[in-house]
């Protein structure tokens, strides 16, 4: 099973959520063998969400954390090499965006994960900016979507 996640740049009550995204992968994913679980990298939900995969696989085993990044300048990639050396990520991946300005970089690396993702655990709580953009692709694909944010 592939996991995405997708969220807002600051949340509140990180524990809380942070612990509701456990039991969400926990539950879901419970006896469906090995979870791939693509991240974000930016923002305290992509932060919140690897930390928890990490829990769970320290826990569990069986999760593979993958970092999908949205650029591959110098600077891109040594935050990948510096990620993976101190042990946040199990890899990274990145999508075919070459050809994408820098400035949609971000909002085509969250495509990409949603179209692969078979299930979404996103925190969105409002209807603006590129976390709801992406629970609204997530949606016109169908996928399984879980919001632990409070959307109004």
């Amino acid at each position: 099973m592939t996991v995405g996640f997708v969220g807002h740049a600051f949340i509140s009550e990180e524990e809380r959520v942070k612990a509701r995204v456990k039991e969400e992968l926990c539950r879901h994913a419970e006896g469906v063998g090995e979870r791939i679980c693509y991240l974000g990298g930016y923002g305290a939900f992509d932060e919140l969400c690897a930390r928890a995969c990490r829990e769970l696989k320290q826990e569990r085993g069986g999760i593979e954390l993958v970092y999908v990044a949205p650029y591959m300048s110098s600077a891109a990639q040594a935050k990948i090499r510096e990620m993976e050396e101190n042990g946040l990520y199990d890899t990274s991946v990145y999508p075919p965006l070459e050809r994408v300005p820098l400035r949609l970089a971000v909002l085509r690396r969250n495509e990409w994960l949603v179209t692969r993702a078979d299930l979404i655990i996103a925190y969105v709580e409002h209807r603006y900016g590129g976390a709801y953009r992406s629970l609204r692709m997530a949606e016109q694909r169908k996928k399984r979507i879980l919001n632990i944010g409070n959307l109004s």
